[in-house]
């Protein structure tokens, strides 16, 4: 829908409407290990328009060298393949500019050199979001310019979309926050007519992009979605309001399950598994020891209560100790502990009206 392919010969190629950062983009990488000497461990780039562009056009490796110390560890160098000689069949030499591979090294502040070595998954991936990130940076840059005679280059003049899939899976929470102001900024930054759109599996990183663009001040909670996968297969798309608290933290999701499961009288012995993990999760948020500790605002007897959801939850490995189905009565003291946590630990009461 937003770059469709098309074969007619004046038709611009999708990669001029869309940026994108995704595992497709981490394809664009690959490791030389050196087997045989152990030595001359590189990451290699698939040379293509987007490195070509970060390196041989812009001369951006400094920049990318800046935001991959940012969020590593400022002692931890890469180091490019610049330039390389090549002689034609005339016997003639030229400089050719590379990039076409990268080595690591950190600073030892000594006489002896750390030598190059093959960085972590995790920096890796950081590298990479690095590179993107600095073409970001150009790109906004570039097109904050109004006027497309008056910028340094064209090549974004036919940008629309920028698209962002989770770049936090390998940050710890300081470096992920971080990144996350560091783009919203970008973001706040670029022209409106330029459209952002971001994934992620992180309740951290929703909320601190949540709030840094502003969307509820502004009353732009539209711009905030849910992607559900449903048992048949299809998919659900709906809007959020709020920050991760109110969207899509675990907690309500396994608070949800078990309200329709009350809802349509469905109770299975699995439900009073979903219970105790609901107990556990905030128990531990508030600090207490044991998640049956919050059994003490329920009336009646909370050793029974806490027997019950126990040997509900409680996995035997031998199929001749299969726990029986719950009654009637059992059923019900998932509804009692349920509405217990809701009406004494603070959930958010207005839940129902957002979905």
């Amino acid at each position: 829908m937003v770059a469709p392919k098309s074969y007619e010969e004046d038709a611009p190629p999708g990669r001029e409407k869309i940026l994108y950062y995704s595992a497709f983009t981490e394809d664009l990488f690959y490791w030389d290990n050196d087997l045989l000497d152990d030595t001359q461990l590189k990451l290699m780039i698939h040379q293509n328009s987007f490195t070509d562009f970060i390196f041989k056009e812009q001369g951006q490796e400094v920049n990318v060298t800046r935001n991959f110390q940012r969020y590593t560890n400022d002692k931890l160098n890469p180091s490019f393949n610049q330039e390389y000689q090549r002689q034609d069949q005339a016997g003639n030499e030229s400089t050719i500019k590379a990039f076409s591979e990268v080595t690591f090294s950190v600073e030892t502040g000594g006489n002896t050199p750390s030598g190059n070595f093959k960085i972590s998954k995790g920096e890796e991936s950081i590298f990479i979001w690095s590179l993107f990130y600095t073409l970001l940076e150009v790109a906004s840059g570039v097109l904050q310019v109004a006027e497309p005679d008056d910028r340094d280059t064209d090549q974004f003049n036919q940008l629309e979309y920028v698209f962002i899939d989770d770049p936090v899976t390998s940050l710890d929470e300081n470096h992920l926050i971080e990144l996350a102001v560091n783009l919203a900024a970008l973001i706040n930054q670029a022209p409106p007519e330029l459209k952002f759109i971001i994934t992620t599996h992180s309740p951290l990183f929703y909320n601190v992009m949540h709030n840094e663009l502003g969307l509820k001040k502004q009353n732009k909670s539209d711009g905030c979605y849910l992607l559900e996968r449903l048992d048949d297969g299809t998919y659900d798309l709906n809007v959020k309001f709020g920050d991760s608290n109110k969207s899509f933290s675990y907690h309500l999701h396994l608070r949800r399950v078990l309200e329709e499961a009350i809802s349509a009288n469905r109770i299975e012995r699995y439900h009073f598994s979903l219970l105790r993990n609901l107990y556990e999760k905030t128990a531990a948020f508030l600090g207490h020891r044991q998640w049956g500790d919050l059994l003490d605002t329920v009336e009646g007897d909370k050793k029974s209560y806490l027997n019950r959801v126990i040997q509900f939850s409680n996995h035997s490995t031998l199929s001749s100790e299969e726990v029986r189905e719950p009654t009637q009565p059992e059923k019900q003291i998932v509804k009692l502990l349920l509405d217990n946590l809701i009406d004494n630990y603070g959930y958010w009461q207005q839940g129902e009206q957002n979905g």
